[in-house]
């Protein structure tokens, strides 16, 4: 690097630089998001403003700290951050956001919003999240739920998981698995928010929102595409201001959840990431933190993706675990024999899909939390890493039969192979 071009780098880069590539923190992300999405929604014709509101607790204790840092930036892109007394009466005012065109005198097309909260937070607000949630999102405007989830109780009071309360609330849940996902799958929390009426929920753990990477950043490298054929409610499916609970609760089961899955599906968040697209053996499907130890499990058993492939074995990333994309998952299992969830605390991902195989044939064994014989396999009760999740993809290819069949084939391809099939035992 020149000295000109080592003196044009700065701090404030990852805030306000529009392309290349820029060293962020998850936190930062968060920061940096809603000013892309200012930006987009600005390239769109859409006079918007965003406004960010919570209570701090770990593991997004840093987000306010960060937006206080980041004010003249945000004011810049005609984004408000108001820190709450608490993380129900912030939700409140999230909610208030999407209630623009009920008011006199709207200056904007919408307001998009970001509420956060640390998973107890989450807990305490539900009754306005769930309000909120069922009245419904602005179709300019969307709100990004931010669960601040510490899973191993390493800075809380009790280790805690999100899902469950997002479910009761019946909030779709997306959960990123990178630093680049907060971009990413951010943007898409928006739209998807804005094209399904409902909020979306955005898990946070510590090992993500903590984390610091090199990321690449556009205002245009997230297309989003808003699938013709989702189910419409006849009045639409965005907050209104009459009192209607049980039109409320229609749309929400038979139109905003199912056009969260159709966007989910239409724009391709759930995938295959690694080994077979259509595995013959083996389909492991992960999600946020739990897929990159899923990744690391692979290598630790000196499994490549040319070793997958030949296995038939694939991993199927899930952007959304609540509510679960069937049809994707299902293009992922069609010849699967057995599908393994790795997932941290209680099973979510693995539930569902035990519901939505129960009457298609061809039905895969579906393992997760014990292996098919009720032994337990992958405990919902402690943090689950890297040597846990190979040991737990070891046993399921040993009780098929594949590492036996395999070794000799694969011991010149991948030096570790013999070592890594053996991994359950030694560990």
């Amino acid at each position: 690097m020149d000295g000109d071009a080592a003196a044009s780098i700065a701090l404030d880069d990852k805030y306000t630089l529009d392309k290349g590539r820029v060293f962020i923190s998850g936190v930062q992300a968060l920061v940096r998001l809603p000013i892309v999405q200012r930006k987009r929604d600005r390239a769109a014709g859409l006079n918007t403003a965003g406004f960010i509101s919570g209570y701090r607790g770990s593991p997004v204790g840093g987000y306010d700290a960060a937006l206080w840092r980041a004010a003249a930036h945000l004011q810049a892109n005609d984004i408000l951050f108001r820190s709450g007394l608490n993380e129900d009466l912030a939700m409140a005012a999230v909610w208030g956001t999407q209630q623009l065109d009920f008011l006199p005198g709207r200056k904007v097309d919408g307001v998009f919003a970001i509420w956060y909260g640390k998973g107890p937070g989450v807990d305490r607000s539900g009754d306005a999240l769930k309000h909120a949630n069922f009245a419904g999102a602005h179709p300019n405007g969307g709100v990004l739920v931010v669960c601040g989830d510490d899973h191993n109780g390493k800075s809380s009071s009790l280790g805690h998981q999100s899902d469950q309360a997002m479910i009761a609330a019946n909030i779709p849940l997306l959960y990123p698995a990178s630093v680049q996902d907060y971009l990413d799958l951010g943007l898409h929390g928006f739209a998807m928010s804005r094209f399904s009426g409902a909020l979306t929920g955005f898990k946070a753990v510590n090992e993500t929102i903590t984390a610091t990477a090199t990321v690449e950043v556009d205002p245009a490298r997230v297309s989003t595409v808003m699938p013709a054929d989702a189910p419409m409610a006849p009045d639409g499916v965005h907050i209104r201001p009459e009192y209607d609970p049980q039109g409320q609760d229609n749309r929400v089961a038979r139109y905003k959840l199912p056009r969260a899955r159709a966007y989910v599906r239409a724009n391709r968040l759930d995938r295959p990431v690694f080994g077979a697209a259509r595995p013959a053996r083996l389909g492991v499907v992960s999600a946020g933190k739990a897929l990159l130890d899923t990744l690391a499990a692979l290598r630790l058993l000196g499994i490549d993706e040319g070793a997958a492939r030949d296995l038939g074995i694939g991993v199927y990333k899930a952007a959304m675990v609540w509510p679960l994309e069937p049809e994707g998952l299902a293009e992922f299992a069609a010849r699967c024999r057995e599908l393994l969830f790795v997932e941290e605390k209680r099973p979510v991902m693995e539930d569902q899909a035990k519901a939505l195989f129960y009457s298609r044939e061809p039905r895969p064994r579906i393992v997760g939390k014990y292996d098919g014989e009720g032994r337990l396999l992958l405990p919902s009760d402690e943090p689950i890493e890297a040597a846990q999740a190979a040991a737990a993809i070891g046993a399921r290819l040993e009780a098929a039969g594949a590492l036996d069949s395999a070794r000799s084939e694969h011991t010149a391809k991948c030096p570790n192979f013999i070592r890594g099939s053996v991994f359950k035992l030694a560990g």
